[in-house]
């Protein structure tokens, strides 16, 4: 379980799909009698001292059927799903697809790029025109490894979760070739370091986390 500091007040958890369960028990341990309200995207929990957990839903809408909002809310988040990820910073890069929490196809990749300073005594405007050179090679690298793992699997994925630099990945949606890919996008972004296959591999912890606001009483 991971916890940050929320804006406005009261912080972030997320909790594990398979933890869920017992963190809501914990809370009404804590806190009292709860009252529990329910949308599509978003289960909320009230305990008899004002504490209040707002646990948003991983992958809307909430499952409409097994029980009450609590019991779909772990079901839900449960659930293994053949889910797509697309990580992108400038010179590295990543794509893979999830059923669950297993890797089934994945390719991992980088290309240099140099920083923004000149050095080597290079002319300032050469500099730059060698860096923009390289920076598009690195996001044509990115979205052709796109393309080639995730690209043909579309239709079987249920969504395409995004992250690394959002500046890497927002220089790849005006390619159209990734516009079906970019229409399964679902939150959370990921916030991840250079796009190795061991930060690609550990990215389910991420994305199948319910991620809960909490605020405690006063």
């Amino acid at each position: 379980m991971t916890s940050r500091p929320a804006a406005g007040g009261g912080r972030w958890v997320s909790v594990g799909p398979e933890r869920l369960g017992r963190w809501i028990d914990g809370f009404a341990q804590r806190h009292g009698p709860i009252e529990v309200t329910a949308a599509d995207e978003v289960v909320r929990i009230e305990g008899g001292d004002g504490a209040v957990a707002e646990m948003l839903v991983p992958f809307p809408p909430l499952t409409p059927e097994g029980g009450g909002p609590l019991a779909r809310l772990t079901t839900h988040a449960r659930r293994e799903r053949r889910i797509g990820v697309l990580l992108v910073r400038l010179g590295g890069h990543a794509a893979g697809i999830f059923q669950g929490e297993t890797l089934l196809s994945s390719k991992v990749g980088s290309r240099q790029v140099h920083g923004r300073s000149a050095a080597g005594g290079w002319s300032q405007q050469r500099f730059a025109r060698r860096r923009e050179k390289q920076v598009g090679q690195a996001h044509e690298a990115a979205a052709e490894v796109a393309l080639r793992i995730l690209g043909p699997h579309v239709a079987e994925l249920e969504a395409v979760i995004l992250g690394g630099d959002r500046r890497a990945v927002d220089a790849l949606r005006a390619d159209r070739r990734l516009a079906p890919v970019f229409a399964l996008e679902a939150e959370p972004f990921l916030t991840v370091p250079d796009p190795r296959l061991t930060v690609l591999t550990g990215t389910p912890a991420q994305f199948r986390a319910v991620r809960i606001k909490v605020v405690d009483p006063g």
